[in-house]
C-alpha cells in the first residue's frame, strides 16, 4: 500500500478550491497521483475503476477551470466519477465506497455540495444541466453549467431529447461529450457509428492537430483559425450534427491532454449558449490490464495493483448463468426466439446467446423505452422476443410496457434480473419496486422463482404463455438446486404448499421462500411457495385463510402495492376475516450494504420472520378470546 508522501501534490488538494491554487504545470503530476491512489482503492474495495481511469485529466480540469460548487458540474451517471469524489473532500472515505454507511458509488446530493445532481442510471445529465441553466438565467446568477455525458449515454433518446431542447432554447450550456467508444457493453447505434467516422477520418484529423496549437494563441490569431477551421471543417464534414442542433461544436481533442483541455474549456467558458466540446479519452487509461479489458474493469472486484489479477468469485451458480442457459437452450428449440437487451449483453448473461445466435442478438443501446415496443413490433408478426432487463432499468419503459405491450396483449417475455436488495449499488439499484408496478397491469402474468430450477422452469412457462409474461429473479446465486435439462412447465396461478403446520399460514414469495421454511420450522407454520404473483392462487388463500389463525405475505419488495397487497384484495374480495400480517421491504429507498445485513435489518431473514409473528399472534389470541 502506498503512503501519504507518495501524493505529495495530492496531500495539498482537499478540496477544488486548494486544486485552483495549484500552478498549472502542476495538473498533470495531480492527474497521475489521482490515477494511481484511485487504482490501489478500487483494487481493495472493487468499484468501477476503468471509466474513472478514462477521466482523470478531465475532472482536474474541470475543476481547476470552473468555479465548483458555484459552478454546476453535472455527472451522467457515477461510474466516471470517482475521481470527482477523491478530488472534492472525499478522498479519505474512499475505501468505505459502495458500502454500507460509507460512500455511494454513484452521484448523490445528500453526500457533497459538489454532486450537482444525483445519478445512478445514465443519460439524465443534460436534462438536468439544461434546467439548472434555466435556473441560473431566471435568477440572474452568473454560475456556469456543465453537463458532462459518456458516448454511450447518447444512445439514450433522453439524452437526444435534452439536445434538441437545449439547442432550441439558446440554454448557457456547455455539454462535454468523454468519447470513449464504450459505455459498459461496446457501444452500438448510429450515433456510435457516427462518431467513429468522424474519428477515424484522416482529412479531419490532420484539421484537428493542425488547429489544435493555432487555438491556444492571441485572440486576433485564434479568430481567424476558427474561421479556417470551421471552413475547413465544413468541407470535411458538412453538417455536423452537434451543429445542427444549435450547438457551437469543438472537438474532437485529446482528453488526456490537460493542457489543451485547460485552455479548452478556459475558451468555452469565456463564450455564451450552448457549447458542445468532443473529447476522446481511452477507458482505463494508466493501467494496462483495464486497458486491456475495459468491460471487465469497468466494474470489477477487488484485484491486484500490480498484475490486475481479479480476486477468484464464488463458484455458486447465479441466477443470471440459469437465464444465459436456458435462452441458449430454448433458442435451439424454437426458432422464433429472439433476446433483446438495452446495453447489457454481459449484466443479463447474454454473452452466450450472442455468439451461438449472433443474428438473433440485439443490443438496442441505452434505450430501454426502444427495446420494448422494439419487441413489441417483433411480437406482431409472430417473432417470441425475451427481453432481458434489469428491475430498475424497466422503470424507464413503463409507458412502453403498458401502452404498446399490455394494451395490444402482446406476446412478449421479460427477464427481470436484479429485483429486490442488490447490495452495492444502493437506492438507484435496488430492485423494490417491480412487483407493485407489475401487478397493476392488465394482462401480466408475473412468476417469482425460490431457487434456480425453478426460474428455468418459470422461463420456459413464461415464454409459452401468450400474452406479456415475467419472470423476476434477484442479483447472485440461490440456494443451489440444479435445473434439469429437461424443462416443465409451472402452471400459472398456482401454488405448492411446502410444508403443512399450523395456526400461521406463510406465503412466501421466491426469494422469502428458503427463510420462510427456516422460520416454519421453529414456528410450525405451513408454508406456501406462492411461484405466481399475478395471477395469485385464490382458491389457496382462501383455504389457507378458512383453516389458519394468522396469514402472513413474505417478499423481496416493497409493501406498498406488492405481493402481500395482491393477498390482502384476494381475502377482501372473498369476505375473509382472517388477519394478515405483510412483510416486505419499508415505504422508503433502501441504501447500499451486504443482501443478506440488508434483508436481516429489515425483518426479511428467518429470524425477522419469526419474531413478527411472534409479536402479532399474541393480539392475535385475545382478539379471538374477544371474539369467542
Amino acid at each position: 500500500m502506498t503512503t501519504p508522501s507518495d501524493f505529495p501534490i495530492l496531500d495539498r488538494v482537499n478540496s477544488p478550491e486548494a486544486l485552483r491554487q495549484l500552478a498549472h504545470q502542476e495538473l498533470q503530476t495531480l492527474a497521475e497521483e489521482v490515477r494511481a491512489f484511485l487504482i490501489e482503492v478500487t483494487s481493495e474495495t472493487g468499484g468501477h475503476l476503468a471509466p474513472g481511469l478514462g477521466a482523470v485529466e478531465l475532472t482536474v480540469a474541470l475543476h481547476y477551470v470552473f468555479d465548483t460548487p458555484k459552478d454546476r458540474l453535472v455527472w451522467d451517471i457515477g461510474h466516471q466519477a470517482y475521481p470527482h469524489k477523491i478530488l472534492t473532500g472525499r478522498r479519505d472515505e474512499m475505501r468505505t465506497i459502495r458500502k454500507a454507511g460509507g460512500l455511494s458509488g454513484f452521484l448523490k446530493r445528500a453526500e457533497s455540495e459538489y454532486d450537482s445532481f444525483g445519478a445512478g442510471h445514465s443519460s439524465t445529465s443534460i436534462s438536468a444541466a439544461l434546467g439548472m441553466a434555466v435556473a441560473a438565467r431566471l435568477h440572474e446568477d452568473d454560475r456556469e453549467v456543465v453537463a458532462i455525458i459518456g458516448d454511450g449515454a447518447l444512445t439514450a433518446g433522453q439524452a437526444m431529447e435534452a439536445l434538441y431542447n437545449a439547442g432550441d432554447m439558446d440554454a448557457d450550456l456547455l455539454v462535454v461529450l468523454n468519447d470513449n467508444e464504450m459505455s459498459i457493453s461496446r457501444n452500438v447505434g448510429a450515433m456510435s457509428n457516427y462518431l467513429a467516422r468522424i474519428l477515424s477520418g484522416r482529412a479531419y484529423t490532420s484539421v484537428r492537430e493542425g488547429s489544435k496549437t493555432v487555438l491556444g494563441t492571441a485572440p486576433p490569431v485564434q479568430a481567424f483559425a476558427r474561421r479556417w477551421e470551421e471552413h475547413l471543417k465544413g468541407m470535411v464534414m458538412p453538417s455536423t450534427l452537434f451543429e445542427e442542433l444549435g450547438f457551437n461544436y469543438i472537438g474532437p481533442i485529446d482528453g488526456h491532454d490537460i493542457d489543451t483541455l485547460v485552455t479548452t474549456l478556459q475558451n468555452m467558458k469565456a463564450m455564451s449558449g450552448p457549447r458542445f466540446l468532443h473529447i476522446v479519452t481511452q477507458k482505463g487509461k494508466g493501467f494496462r490490464p483495464a486497458e486491456g479489458q475495459p468491460i471487465t474493469f469497468h466494474g470489477v472486484g477487488p484485484f491486484d495493483p500490480n498484475t490486475g489479477k481479479v480476486e477468484k468469485k464464488s463458484s455458486s451458480r447465479t441466477y443470471t448463468q440459469v437465464f444465459g442457459d436456458w435462452l441458449c437452450d430454448m433458442a435451439k428449440a424454437d426458432e422464433r426466439l429472439i433476446g433483446i437487451t438495452p446495453a447489457m449483453r454481459e449484466g443479463s448473461g447474454l454473452v452466450p446467446f450472442s455468439e451461438q445466435h449472433p443474428e438473433r442478438y440485439f443490443d438496442v443501446g441505452i434505450a430501454e423505452q426502444h427495446a420494448l415496443t422494439f419487441a413489441a413490433g417483433t411480437a406482431c408478426d409472430g417473432v417470441k422476443p425475451v427481453v432481458a432487463i434489469y428491475s430498475t432499468f424497466l422503470q424507464r419503459a413503463y409507458d412502453q410496457l403498458i401502452h404498446d405491450i399490455s394494451v395490444q396483449h402482446l406476446d412478449v417475455t421479460f427477464a427481470i434480473d436484479r429485483a429486490g436488495i442488490v447490495g452495492a449499488d444502493g437506492p438507484t439499484h435496488q430492485g423494490a419496486f417491480d412487483l407493485s408496478f407489475l401487478r397493476c397491469v392488465p394482462g401480466m402474468v408475473i412468476f417469482a422463482p425460490s431457487d434456480e430450477a425453478e426460474c428455468r422452469n418459470m422461463l420456459y412457462s413464461a415464454f409459452l404463455h401468450e400474452g406479456p409474461a415475467a419472470v423476476r429473479y434477484p442479483r447472485g446465486s440461490g440456494p443451489g438446486v440444479p435445473e434439469a435439462k429437461a424443462m416443465s412447465r409451472i402452471p400459472v396461478g398456482k401454488a405448492e404448499i411446502r410444508r403443512e403446520g399450523q395456526g400461521v399460514a406463510l406465503l412466501a414469495f421466491g426469494t422469502m421462500v428458503a427463510p420462510a421454511l427456516e422460520a416454519g420450522e421453529v414456528l410450525d407454520a405451513t408454508v406456501a411457495n406462492m411461484r405466481s404473483v399475478k395471477p395469485l392462487d385464490k382458491d389457496l388463500i382462501e383455504d389457507l385463510a378458512g383453516s389458519h389463525d394468522l396469514l402472513v405475505s413474505i417478499e423481496e419488495n416493497t409493501v406498498r402495492g406488492g405481493a402481500g397487497a395482491g393477498v390482502s384484495e384476494v381475502l377482501s374480495e372473498a369476505g375473509c376475516a382472517t388477519p394478515l400480517l405483510i412483510l416486505g421491504l419499508p415505504d422508503q429507498h433502501v441504501d447500499q450494504g451486504d443482501p443478506a445485513a440488508v434483508l436481516s435489518q429489515y425483518g426479511l431473514d428467518a429470524q425477522g420472520i419469526q419474531a413478527a409473528i411472534q409479536r402479532r399472534r399474541p393480539l392475535q389470541s385475545v382478539a379471538s378470546r374477544s371474539r369467542a
